[in-house]
Order: structure tokens, then sequence, then C-alpha cells
């Protein structure tokens, strides 16, 4: 079989959910069938460190939302690797359309990762024309996939559904902490989420207030990039005015999370508005027992509450509840851990992503 030239696109490489997708994707891509690059559209960041070698890199460093050097640079380069599919994600679709446009006209996919379905709109006039007679979408969620059929009147058969999944090597992984971690590890809570409204790390902090009461050696960790600083700082003020300080550890950005999650007895997110989280995903590969509000799909990663516990948004009492639960109960806290793992591992692995991305993409280029 003939390899096909791919060249993935997103705007950074940042810690966060779509970027950790775009390069686990890159490097999982069977090199048997593809020729694979990785463009970022903006510039780089700390997850550059974990792209394979053998994939091809280009940065266009744009700081602008439409800029004629990096639309000209990006042609450049599809031209010069017979580029022949643009595989966008998130908002790099844009660039990646306007590139489809000139020889040799690469087909074009959508990966649309958009969390914040729930609490942000976006204009249906600008994805409807920026996605006009591209190869198709991916979607993260079922709700994202019917939302390209219904406002970008995108054929159900290209529109695709492909949950996140965690590659093999990092569920093996035996990455070293950076270093030692506050709290004894049996009472230890981590929510890995960038540092962003979507997330509620309020409601988090909340039930925090509640749930030291009855567990007083309870200490949360919080991992994720400053997405938006006057929410941290918001967030920092909100830990000090709770008296939280001697409970809460702010970790920021952070390259050992696996590591992190496997030193720690409950992963968590308060999520308002979610897609489909890669972290509740990572709690399950790293045998983690978990508690997730349910929107999105964390219901789907849950398994319905047979793989871990589901509670309301914004109601602190209902997530403090659950942490309590799994801290006071070891076996409890194994069990779902045992469960969420298989099932992640089932439904969210290595194997059946690559096998996912490669039927969408025989379909992308005809191929029967």
């Amino acid at each position: 079989m003939k390899r096909r030239n791919v060249l993935h696109l997103v705007d950074t490489l940042e810690i966060g959910g779509a970027e950790r997708v775009a390069v686990n994707l890159v490097n999982v891509l069977p090199r048997s069938r593809y020729r694979v690059a990785l463009c970022t559209t903006r510039r780089d960041g700390p997850l550059a460190d974990l792209v394979a070698d053998d994939v091809q890199r280009l940065c266009l460093g744009r700081t602008k939302r439409f800029e004629p050097a990096a639309v000209a640079n990006l042609v450049g380069f599809v031209r010069q690797n017979d580029i022949q599919l643009l595989h966008a994600h998130g908002t790099a679709i844009f660039l990646a359309r306007l590139a489809g446009c000139f020889p040799p006209y690469p087909s074009v996919v959508w990966h649309d990762h958009f969390g914040r379905f729930f609490v942000e709109e976006r204009p249906v006039w600008l994805y409807r024309l920026a996605t006009g007679r591209i190869g198709g979408v991916i979607a993260v969620n079922e709700t994202l996939a019917e939302w390209s059929r219904s406002m970008l009147r995108m054929r159900t058969d290209r529109v695709w559904y492909m949950p996140n999944f965690v590659p093999q090597a990092v569920r093996s992984s035996t990455t070293a902490l950076e270093g030692a971690l506050p709290g004894e590890q049996a009472s230890r809570i981590v929510c890995v989420a960038n540092f962003r409204p979507q997330k509620d790390h309020s409601t988090l902090l909340a039930a925090m207030q509640i749930v030291v009461r009855t567990v007083d050696s309870a200490h949360l960790l919080l991992a994720g990039e400053i997405v938006d600083r006057q929410y941290f700082d918001r967030l920092r003020s909100e830990i000090r005015e709770r008296q939280l300080d001697r409970h809460v550890t702010v970790l920021g950005a952070r390259r050992d999370v696996p590591a992190i999650l496997r030193a720690s007895a409950v992963g968590v997110l308060s999520s308002a508005s979610e897609g489909l989280p890669l972290a509740l995903i990572e709690y399950g590969a790293a045998g983690l027992a978990s508690v997730a509000t349910a929107v999105g799909q964390c219901p789907d990663v849950l398994d319905h509450g047979e793989a871990g516990l589901l509670v309301p948004p914004a109601d602190p009492e209902a997530l403090a509840s659950a942490i309590v639960s799994l801290l006071t109960s070891p076996e409890r806290r194994q069990m779902l851990a045992a469960r969420l793992s298989r099932h992640t591992e089932d439904v969210y692995g290595e194997q059946q992503a690559t096998q996912t991305i490669c039927n969408i993409y025989d379909q992308i280029f005809g191929v029967n």
C-alpha cells in the first residue's frame, strides 16, 4: 500500500487536551501507511518534547488571527512534502482550510475538541464557511458530532465520533516525580485541569472545605496550565479565604502527570462543561479511583457510574460526599480504580484509536 503524507495542525503544544491528542495521534499513526508531520500555527510548548523523533516538524509562529506569511509558509511546506491530508485540531481549521485552497489541494479533516460547548457559543456562520467541502469532521463526543451534522450541515457519513485515548507508552510510563508531593498518598486528591472557568475549580475548593472536616489529612493537588490569569489569581485568593492553604497545593503545569496520578488516591474533575476529558481517561490509565461531574462524556468514561462516581455540576456538597466516600473506603476505592482501568483500556486504548483514525483516513482518501 502506498504511504500517504499527513500533516496535523494545532495552534500550540502547551499542555492541554487537544494538544495532547494531536501529539498522541502523530506518535501512534502506523508508519507503514503514513508519513507524519506536525505543525504548530502559533508556538511550541512543553508537549514538543513528547513528539516522536521521526515526526517532521513545522512552526509557523503566527501572532495574529490571519497572517499571509503563515499561510504562504504552510502552503510551501505542503507542496514541498506532497501533503495529501491536513488534519486540523480546534481553531487550526481556519488556516488548514486556506492552505487546502492551493495546489496540491490536500484534503482537510477537522478534529473538534470544543469542551466549552455548554458554556460558550461559536459563530456557526464562520465554522460553516471553514468546513465547507472539507473531507469531514472528527468529534470527541456525540454532542459535537450532532452539532456538525445539524448546524454545519455536514453529511452524516462525513462526521465521525472518535473518543480521546491514552497511548500504551503513557499507560506503562515509569516517569519519576519531580520532587516530593505534599500529603499522604492514601489521602491525596488530584485534579488535572487547566486553569480556566470551564473547569470550575471553585466548586472543588468549596467541596474541599467540607471534605477536611471529615478527613483532616486530605490534600488536593491542582495540576494544569494557567490559561486565564484573572481566574487563576481569584482561585489563589479563594484558597486563602477558605483557609485551605494546608490542604491545597497548586502544582501548575507539570510534565510528570502520570507519576503524580500514581502517587495519589483519588482523581477528580469538577468541570461545568466538557467534551471528552483526556484527564479522566488518564486517571483510569493510572489506576486511580475517580469522581467527575456528569457533563459532556464524563458519564461514558466512568461507565455511567459503574467505574467511578458521578455528581451534578456546581454541587460542592455532592462532590465532597463522593470524595469522602472514596478516601474513607480503601476497598471501594480499589474496586472502582480497577473497573476504570479496565474500561479505559477497552474503550479508550491506543489500538482502538489507531484503527478508528485509519478507517477515517481511508474514507477520506476513498480507499475501499
